[in-house]
């Protein structure tokens, strides 16, 4: 698996719209065929902030690639980059250590 942390401050637009624009995003993710399984995507934010989390994991660049040629991908990924002011940071991420999976 492929772990990925995206991170920015909304700055534009409202929260309640920006929350079902994430849902839309997650919902075309699960109902891909393609990618459904392969593709893990978990948004976060801080309590009473506008600093919000993604987390991200893709089971391999094939994933990844898949995703990133859907149409709903690359309109989130401008409509993100629009919400934060352009100010959106991407971040690999290396896992140490974890529980087991249930």
């Amino acid at each position: 698996m492929k772990h990925f942390m995206i991170r920015y401050k909304r700055t534009t637009g409202t929260e309640q719209g920006w929350h079902q624009d994430i849902a839309r995003f997650i919902d075309n993710l699960d109902k891909d065929p393609e990618l459904k399984g392969k593709i893990l995507y978990r948004c976060m934010k801080i309590r009473d902030s506008s600093d919000y989390f993604h987390l991200a994991a893709a089971a391999d660049e094939q994933a990844i690639k898949a995703m990133q040629s859907r149409d709903f991908f690359k309109r989130y990924t401008e409509k993100t980059r629009l919400v934060a002011g352009g100010e959106v940071t991407v971040s690999p991420l290396d896992i140490v250590a974890e529980t087991a999976h249930g």
